[in-house]
């Protein structure tokens, strides 16, 4: 008998050592940094949590480009049914035709945005021009790999009219009037509504082919969330992301803000 209580006392310390040691090792794990960089009298709190926070970071980058090598490896899309002949002016002001097979330049990829803004909008989307406010910037970069485009259904005078108003000086900007490309590549429902579009086209063979289209707008979105199909490329919501109120709940971009 004193054999087996010694027997049952010596497995009751061993389970309590060894839940010690889990505890010991989870409390050091929440301690262990993956670098050695701290800021000004930050709290031991605040490191642990902040760990925890760049793993789920690491994770997250570690996702996204999951996401971007699917992306890469899709199969060729289908062949554009129409060389799509769009508008666009110089800088002298004068206008001229332009196929969607000649805006790829030298490059072997085309990304066009479809910009909201048809002749019966009163004025453009004002999240796309957020969009376009940034790209803007960027085109310079950009056209290094991959052409860029802009393309809305208004007339290219209005379309033009206002990119000088907002300080454009850089993107590509083409009218739509008069083809189908905003239908064709969901620049706009059956109605004639305008969508916020991002394709994605690749020259092969001399043939053009539709690569990529940002879907998730079509998709079921979570509780709380819009689509979120052209975040990657808007950095207005990925800097609000970085804050403390985050994106700011009903909170949504202006033309002015005077």
């Amino acid at each position: 008998m004193a054999k087996a209580k010694r027997k049952a006392a010596k497995s009751r310390s061993a389970k309590a050592k060894t839940k010690r040691t889990k505890k010991t090792a989870s409390r050091h794990q929440a301690d262990k940094s993956l670098h050695a960089v701290r800021f000004p009298n930050e709290s031991k709190s605040y490191r642990t949590a902040r760990n925890r926070l760049l793993e789920a970071e690491i994770g997250l980058r570690r996702e996204v480009e999951r996401v971007a090598a699917l992306r890469r490896k899709l199969p060729l899309g289908g062949e554009i049914p129409i060389d799509y002949e769009f508008e666009e002016m110089d800088g002298d002001g004068a206008t001229r035709r332009v196929r969607l097979s000649e805006l790829f330049g030298d490059k072997d990829t085309l990304v066009i945005y479809s910009y909201m803004y048809s002749p019966s909008m009163e004025k453009p989307c004002p999240s796309c021009t957020s969009i376009l406010d940034a790209l803007d910037g960027s085109d310079i970069h950009i056209n290094q790999r991959v052409s860029l485009a802009v393309v809305a259904k208004s007339p290219i005078g209005r379309i033009e009219d206002f990119a000088q108003r907002r300080g454009w000086t850089e993107l590509r900007l083409l009218s739509s009037e008069g083809t189908t490309y905003n239908h064709d590549y969901q620049g706009e429902n059956e109605e004639g509504s305008q969508r916020p579009a991002l394709n994605v086209f690749v020259r092969r063979d001399d043939k053009v082919h539709h690569m990529f289209c940002t879907e998730l707008m079509f998709a079921p979105t979570d509780k709380g969330q819009n689509p979120r199909h052209v975040d990657m490329i808007w950095p207005l919501w990925n800097m609000f992301d970085f804050t403390p109120n985050g994106r700011g709940g009903t909170w949504q971009p202006k033309l002015s803000y005077e």
